[in-house]
């Protein structure tokens, strides 16, 4: 079911009663500043929207588009992009059982000069933190780039809790690796669970350069003063960066941890194949013996207590001296 909200601004001040049906007049009128919000549209709903406010045809078929990409789009009346939030699953991530992390929403975003509209495809994100974000930031007074900054900053947030997230469960994977006592069920597929959450989380992040680029040089504020909001565009460019090297580095953590584990695997089994060989080679030798001693021959010592003895006491001589050699050499 469609559900839509809004918000809008004048002259900087918040002003009640926002109507979905004058959202063209608001974006044509001079000193107000509009926040539409659109939460599973359908074809029809967003047609008649986009022919009313003049959006681009091709832009309203990718909001709608399955598996879109993070991309930055400039046409002539307004900008379009599409950015992914990440939110981060409470649920603990144990060797026994392991799903994923993290939960992609994908969000589409048309720029005009008074005005932002965000399209969702009814995931379920969290959008009053976006608008809490707004009044937080108290930016209105510079147009729609301040709206913009402050959805941006939520969905950048979002993918630092996602990567520290990451970054917390593989470290808790490497612990297991090295503990004496881990818990070895299930280790692989938590790596490649984890392994797929990365994945993921990286074509969410990495094009997020391109498309704070491309909104912070190309913005279509309708003040003058929006010249006053590049140094937050820088540093939510900073931000980015931050998470995609960070990104980046639990990548190769992660390979690590899996060749490691393959590693560790091939080690551990040597040492149960040296262990096997020790008590193999120990156990051979009363088995070597007593085999003699039982031929059906007439042999020194034959059904006599000395033979017996002779015997017993190779034997344990024998049993001792591997013992204690293959010990020395920590095959036991």
């Amino acid at each position: 079911m469609t559900h839509i909200r809004g918000r809008i601004w004048v002259d900087g001040q918040p002003r009640d009663g926002f109507d979905f049906f004058a959202l063209s007049e608001y974006l044509a009128t001079e000193n107000t500043l509009a926040w539409c919000d659109i939460d599973a549209p359908d074809h029809a709903t967003l047609r008649d929207l986009a022919h009313e406010i003049g959006l681009n045809e091709w832009a309203v078929e990718d909001t709608l588009a399955e598996a879109e990409r993070t991309k930055a789009m400039v046409y002539k009346t307004h900008t379009f992009f599409t950015v992914y939030g990440v939110t981060v699953s409470q649920a603990p991530l144990t060797a026994e059982f392991s799903e994923s992390l993290l939960t992609m929403h994908r969000i589409s975003v048309f720029v005009l000069p008074r005005g932002v509209i965000t399209v969702r495809l009814g995931s379920g994100y969290d959008i009053e933190q976006v608008s809490r974000r707004f009044d937080e930031l108290g930016g209105q007074k510079y147009g729609a780039g301040a709206l913009v900054h402050g959805l941006l900053d939520v969905v950048v947030d979002g993918h630092f809790d996602a990567v520290q997230a990451l970054d917390d469960a593989i470290e808790s994977l490497e612990d297991d690796l090295f503990a004496e006592r881990a818990p070895r069920k299930g280790v692989q597929r938590k790596t490649f669970q984890l392994r797929k959450d990365l994945v993921a989380l990286r074509r969410a992040v990495l094009p997020m350069r391109e498309v704070v680029t491309v909104i912070q040089h190309r913005r279509m504020d309708a003040t003058s003063t929006a010249v006053e909001l590049d140094p937050v565009y820088a540093d939510l460019y900073d931000h980015v960066l931050r998470v995609s090297e960070w990104t980046e580095s639990l990548r190769d953590m992660i390979t690590t941890v899996f060749e490691t584990n393959l590693s560790l695997q091939d080690a551990r089994l040597n040492i149960v194949m040296k262990k096997l060989t020790g008590w193999a080679a120990i156990i051979a030798v009363p088995t070597a013996i007593t085999g003699y001693y039982g031929q059906n021959l007439a042999y020194p010592g034959v059904n006599t207590v000395g033979g017996f003895v002779v015997s017993s006491a190779l034997i344990v001589v024998l049993v001792v001296v591997l013992y204690l050699t293959f010990k020395k050499r920590d095959w036991l």
